[in-house]
């Protein structure tokens, strides 16, 4: 007999198991039509420590980007742009030809365009007031 299970009645790992069931469906499709994902990442440290990195993926000559992210007391210093570029040229030497990215902050965006990054995409009140913006670089080997 089917049980119907909803809001907070639902088991953290049943959410897990439902996430990764799409993923993998996912992946799956994205086999089938020659996808080879492959994990890239880039870590900042000093004394051991994590001041900020970034990571994503590449697949189908593209850099997916997941994750920015620099240390509050190390933001201004230029650690951000140059770990986007270090991640961006090991995705080039692996043949990527372009880099996307998403943010749903405003300020972060016109930084990306700072970094070379064109807005393909903008959409108003995605999430309360953020928008969602989807940029795209060209990258050079």
């Amino acid at each position: 007999m089917k049980e119907w299970i909803t809001n907070q009645q639902v088991d953290t790992s049943f959410m897990q198991a439902i996430r990764s069931g799409v993923i993998d469906t996912g992946r799956e499709l994205a086999r089938t039509y020659g996808g080879n994902a492959q994990s890239i990442a880039c870590a900042i440290t000093e004394h051991s420590s994590l001041v900020g990195g970034v990571t994503g993926r590449t697949e189908f000559k593209r850099l997916f980007i997941d994750f920015l992210w620099i240390a509050p007391q190390w933001r201004g210093h230029g650690l951000g742009a140059q770990a986007l570029h270090r991640i961006e040229t090991l995705a080039a030497e692996r043949g990527c030809v372009d880099a996307i990215i998403e943010t749903l902050d405003n300020g972060i965006a016109q930084w990306y365009q700072r970094t070379g990054y064109i807005t393909l995409v903008q959409v108003p009140e995605y999430c309360g007031p953020w928008t969602r913006h989807t940029l795209l670089k060209p990258l050079t080997a």
